[in-house]
């Protein structure tokens, strides 16, 4: 069986009926060489009836053939611990990872994805990122276009931003010990250690719902204290000094209340764009 270019993990636990909007923005795109595996942790609010209930009727409407979706039920310890259970049943060349309320920012995002990919071709480029909008804000947020080690440092793309080749979890995948940042571990894993080669795309991948369990004030403290330990495995600690005085010195701290903020985002997300063009 040949593999499909794509495959599209989703993690789900209780979602409601976010679990099938978010698979109708998947079944809505016009690239269609692409598999979708559904990691459930033991769901009870009836979600992956109405999905088995969308997809047969999606199948009888379709005058075509429909991509493969596959639901794996088992239990996990949490949303990193399911991603990678998805992984180790992907047969795609490269996976993308788009949880439950998120949606493809397009019906044409996969395509312009698979199209960028494409024209990278011998490059040597393992994982490919693009910009996200903010449905809690309103915003394009777009990504460093030149990923360097202050980059990492500051910060890296969301893994809804974030393409990457299959070979880059076949050693290992997210480390779920890190409860809120095992997904930028990997990608400075994957940066590091795996040399990688981060590639920008001027593709908006996703249209990021925000508001979830990383940005809870309990969880806000425990990605900082992630950050630290995560940070000072793959930099050293002249690295580390430098990094946060340039942090202090560009008022970081300034920066991201303007970003959260919905009076100040868009005008912060434009001079960010500028920056990034230059």
């Amino acid at each position: 069986m040949r593999s499909p270019m794509f495959s599209i993990l989703m993690v789900s636990l209780n979602p409601g009926g976010k679990l099938v909007e978010t698979m109708k923005s998947v079944t809505k795109q016009t690239y269609a060489d692409y598999e979708v595996i559904v990691k459930d942790g033991g769901s009870r609010d009836g979600s992956l009836e109405a999905l088995r209930e969308y997809l047969a009727g999606l199948s009888q409407a379709a005058g075509k053939r429909m991509p493969e979706v596959r639901i794996l039920e088992q239990p996990d310890t949490g949303i990193y611990d399911g991603m990678n259970q998805a992984t180790r049943k992907a047969r795609g060349e490269y996976l993308y990872f788009l949880n439950c309320g998120d949606h493809f920012a397009s019906e044409t995002a996969l395509e312009q994805a698979a199209a960028e990919i494409g024209r990278a071709a011998g490059q040597e480029s393992r994982i490919f990122y693009g910009d996200i909008y903010d449905a809690l804000r309103g915003q394009v947020v777009a990504s460093n276009p030149h990923m360097d080690d202050f980059a990492c440092y500051r910060n890296v793309p969301c893994h809804q931003a974030c393409i990457y080749h299959h070979s880059l979890f076949k050693e290992r995948g997210y480390k779920p010990e890190y409860r809120v940042r095992a997904d930028y571990e990997h990608f400075l894993w994957c940066y590091f250690r795996q040399d990688a080669r981060p590639r920008y795309i001027p593709v908006t991948l996703a249209s990021y719902e925000g508001g979830g369990f990383s940005e809870t004030p309990e969880n806000r403290k425990r990605s900082a204290r992630e950050h630290r330990e995560i940070t000072a495995q793959y930099m050293s600690r002249g690295q580390l000094r430098k990094y946060r005085l340039l942090l202090l010195v560009t008022l970081a701290p300034l920066r991201t209340r303007m970003a959260e903020s919905p009076a100040w985002s868009g005008f912060y997300n434009r001079c960010k764009k500028v920056l990034y063009r230059r």
